[in-house]
């Protein structure tokens, strides 16, 4: 299993491509973090709808999922944009379909059409968002902050249901993104900084290391670090939403 120091190589490459650069290049027609970020979300409800025209349950749900945990990352855009997309987005078609696919035996055409229809009006997210003005960008710092969140998220649910493979994976994701906003993380709160860096070495022995972890120690270290980390994104959204 590949521990935390073997990916920095990996960390340092993905941390030029988020900031645009390709051996030393900016692309000069590089999009708004905040459009790309959401763009990003786009093909998981792509593969939602052919797995489910295809009649594969378990990929439909396994890839709206992934639509979970990465809208989770960039809801924040939406909501500040659009209550009323935002609304249905949240609160109408994402529990719709998360309660019909995690049912004993769902409708594929009912889900599906609700799906396509989702898929719609983020599209229509998208095209409006592009066109308006920049949020400030300490919004782009909450989404960052929660799009790496995103995968120690998953971390719990995967033990939970015996999936290992997923929770390994999924702390692997969060430690290769933490190296992205570490340095914002320190200069917000130098406390959460030393609090989540010791947390995640602890979860990487224990999650990482053993056959078999243990799960309630793992769940427990992750807590912890979660709650660290959500007090810093926490102030961010705070400071976002007072600089509007």
């Amino acid at each position: 299993m590949m521990l935390r120091i073997d990916r920095i190589g990996f960390a340092i490459f993905a941390t030029l491509a988020v900031l645009g650069y390709v051996g030393g290049v900016l692309a000069a027609d590089e999009e708004r973090f905040e459009i790309s970020s959401i763009k990003a979300i786009r093909p998981t409800l792509v593969d939602t709808i052919t797995a489910l025209q295809q009649r594969d349950l378990a990929r439909a749900k396994a890839a709206f999922a992934d639509y979970d945990s990465g809208w989770n990352g960039i809801e924040v855009y939406v909501n500040s944009r659009s209550k009323d997309l935002y609304r249905v987005l949240e609160l109408e078609f994402q529990p719709r379909i998360t309660k019909a696919l995690d049912g004993p035996n769902p409708d594929i055409s009912e889900v599906l059409a609700d799906v396509q229809a989702m898929l719609v009006k983020l599209d229509e997210a998208i095209s409006m968002f592009a066109g308006a003005a920049p949020l400030n960008p300490l919004y782009d710092d909450v989404a960052r902050l929660r799009i790496v969140r995103a995968h120690l998220r998953e971390v719990t649910p995967a033990l939970k249901a015996g999936n290992l493979s997923k929770a390994r994976k999924s702390f692997e994701a969060f430690e290769d993104g933490w190296f992205n906003i570490e340095d914002f993380v320190r200069a917000k709160s130098l406390d959460a900084y030393v609090a989540i860096e010791t947390g995640m070495v602890q979860i990487e022995q224990a999650l990482l290391t053993p056959d078999q972890p243990d799960v309630p120690a793992v769940t427990s270290l992750v807590n912890g670090v979660m709650n660290q980390y959500n007090a810093v994104v926490t102030e961010v959204q705070k400071e976002a939403r007072t600089a509007r």
